[in-house]
């Protein structure tokens, strides 16, 4: 079976499935991959175990999905497909970085292998999209910086952003007017206990303060 006899539905399940551990998450549950894929526990269910079926996740009741060796392959190249159509969107197209997670999506299943590997040489080959996801190589490997850590966890100091959540395109759209983009450098600075608040420092001297919904979308690395 090939990546794309599965339906487009299960393709993003196992994306969404990756996705959920890639920066260090718990594995996803099927009541949060409900409430991810915006569907009902039935449906989940009936989805999950035809994955099972077919020899793409190990599943449960009540625990976890865990994808197989064979469903993570095909999670990490629907990852490549997005990451790159991304890229591709917003640095040719000149697409803001809050549309092109939904726009992608729309395209990643219809885009087939000859076109995404034109698009990455296009490209030169990107290693991280406009969120500073890595993007998987070809054979399926995936770069990281192995001292990011959130910037919620981060203690005072120097460091540049590496990744930006995508999940909430408002967020993304604030970040973006606030300078806040993955390679910008900033200094952290303690939280304010009164406002609950996480302040920090771009290089020029502008001050922002996050709140802890806020900072729990970024990833940062010591500068």
């Amino acid at each position: 079976m090939e990546l794309s006899e599965i339906t487009p539905v299960a393709q993003d399940y196992l994306k969404v499935i990756w996705a959920a551990i890639e920066w260090g998450g718990p594995p996803i549950t099927a009541t949060a991959l409900a409430a991810r894929m915006g569907t009902t526990m039935p449906n989940v269910s009936d989805t999950v175990r035809r994955l099972a079926a077919q020899g793409l996740v190990e599943y449960q009741p009540y625990k976890p999905v865990m994808l197989t060796e064979q469903g993570e392959k095909y999670a990490i190249a629907m990852v490549r497909r997005h990451r790159l159509l991304e890229t591709f969107l917003a640095t040719i197209l000149d697409y803001p970085w809050e549309e092109v997670h939904n726009e992608a999506e729309r395209l990643e299943h219809a885009a087939s292998d000859t076109l995404i590997e034109r698009i990455d040489a296009f490209l030169g080959n990107p290693t991280v999209d406009p969120h500073g996801d890595p993007i998987p190589t070809t054979a399926g490997h995936i770069s990281r910086s192995l001292d990011a850590t959130l910037l919620t966890h981060a203690t005072p100091g120097n460091y540049e952003i590496i990744r930006i959540s995508d999940a909430d395109p408002a967020q993304l759209t604030y970040f973006r007017k606030q300078e806040i983009v993955p390679g910008a450098l900033v200094n952290v600075a303690a939280a304010d206990p009164h406002q609950d608040r996480i302040l920090i420092k771009d290089a020029d001297g502008k001050v922002v303060l996050l709140t802890p919904e806020q900072a729990d979308a970024i990833w940062v690395a010591p500068s």
